[in-house]
């Protein structure tokens, strides 16, 4: 594989890290969705959903019955292409987030609600890429953010 094939196969999983957390930041759970091949993964610590349909249900339940603001930075983002069609990757996230209608057009400022690591896989589907399983794993939690 050539290094352009490698650098527009990066960019492309690149665009689909930044689509997802544009899109779920901005309540559009049926873009999420989109973002998944047919049987496509995500997973946290407390919930795993398997296809698009399911994923779609998942953030479509999120935006409607939670009243949330939240941004998730992202940094440090490394693709590692494993052929023509398939690659892994890594992003560390930071993750704002205030439950409740906000009182004014920004909300109360915390600490951050996670900080931890996006772990991707991706594939090339025919109508481009798309992840195959995205996995968050958690290294801190915010005190109000823990369960009991």
């Amino acid at each position: 594989m050539g290094d352009l094939e490698r650098m527009l196969i990066e960019s492309a999983c690149e665009r689909l890290v930044t689509q997802y957390c544009h899109f779920v930041d901005h309540g559009e759970a049926e873009r999420v969705a989109e973002l998944f091949e047919d049987d496509g993964v995500w997973a946290s610590p407390e919930n795993t959903m398997t296809g698009v349909a399911k994923i779609r249900a998942g953030f479509r339940q999120r935006q409607d019955n939670i009243a949330r603001m939240s941004r998730h930075v992202c940094c440090n983002l490394l693709i590692d292409v494993v052929d023509a069609d398939h690659a892994s990757g890594t992003v560390y996230l930071t993750l704002y987030r205030h439950d409740g209608e906000p009182t004014r057009r920004t909300s109360p400022s915390a600490a951050p609600a996670i900080v931890g690591e996006y772990r991707d896989q991706f594939v090339r589907t025919s109508g481009g890429w798309r992840f195959a399983r995205r996995e968050i794993a958690v290294s801190f939690v915010a005190p109000q953010e823990r369960r009991t």
